[in-house]
């Protein structure tokens, strides 16, 4: 259980990690957007080689596929909702809109944070080891939405300890959901188990294609499709070490 959430805690530390950088020093967005692209292709490959190969496996075709749609639309939905409450731009480096909301920011962060921390918890039942892949994902994507948004948010006026706040209980709340990933679901069978992890799957994906793959390509130019590439080839090598 401890193991749980301390490998949830590393996964979500790179945010707080990207927040102070962007705090305290410049960093230019082209390389920002490099990052950010290389995060893309690594969680869209632990999406597809781990998750959903693992869901099949485990449950069937039927039950990943319920699962993977399910995911996506949860996460579509929950995307409308903070857009409408100006919390589209949390990636975003540059001064938001008239209309944003700090706390829309938060809630969209911690949206995008809970089902990648919940799986890496779930992983630990399924194979006694956690998934390092989905942990390098999530840590490599996190980085950079935490380095661009806390520029965001201090050219909003927000204090650097609101913004280390925030993170910080992004960081707290990544950890528990490992956690609870792990314990709440020790007894479930490996259907349930593969819908969940189908399900975390379509939420990523969903994730990548809203938020992370526009503002990688508006901040890294054209080339972030081959880095991102070069994320999902890292992705397959590390799934079949």
């Amino acid at each position: 259980m401890l193991q749980a959430a301390l490998w949830g805690a590393f996964a979500g530390s790179s945010i707080l990690l990207g927040a102070l950088l962007g705090i305290y020093k410049e960093i230019p967005r082209r390389i920002l957007g490099w990052i950010m692209s290389f995060g893309t292709g690594v969680l869209i490959g632990a999406a597809s080689f781990e998750l959903l190969r693992e869901s099949v496996d485990d449950g069937g075709l039927m039950t990943a596929s319920a699962g993977f749609i399910i995911g996506s639309l949860t996460f579509t939905i929950s995307e409308l909702l903070i857009t409408k409450k100006g919390g589209s731009d949390r990636k975003r480096s540059d001064k938001n809109p008239e209309n944003h909301s700090g706390v829309s920011i938060f809630i969209g962060t911690v949206i995008d944070a809970i089902p990648e921390s919940v799986i890496i918890g779930v992983s630990l039942l399924q194979e006694n080891a956690v998934s390092f892949l989905m942990v390098t994902a999530v840590f490599i994507s996190n980085f950079p939405e935490g380095l661009s948004s806390s520029v965001g948010l201090r050219k909003d006026g927000y204090s650097k300890k609101k913004i280390l706040l925030m993170w910080l209980i992004v960081l707290m709340l990544s950890s528990l959901s490992s956690f609870l990933g792990y314990t709440l679901l020790q007894q479930a069978g490996p259907a349930v188990i593969a819908g969940i992890g189908a399900f975390a799957a379509g939420g990523i994906i969903a994730m990548v294609a809203s938020t992370m793959m526009p503002e990688a390509f508006e901040e890294g130019g054209p080339v972030v499709g081959f880095i991102a590439s070069i994320g999902v080839l890292a992705s397959l090598i590390l799934s079949n070490l």
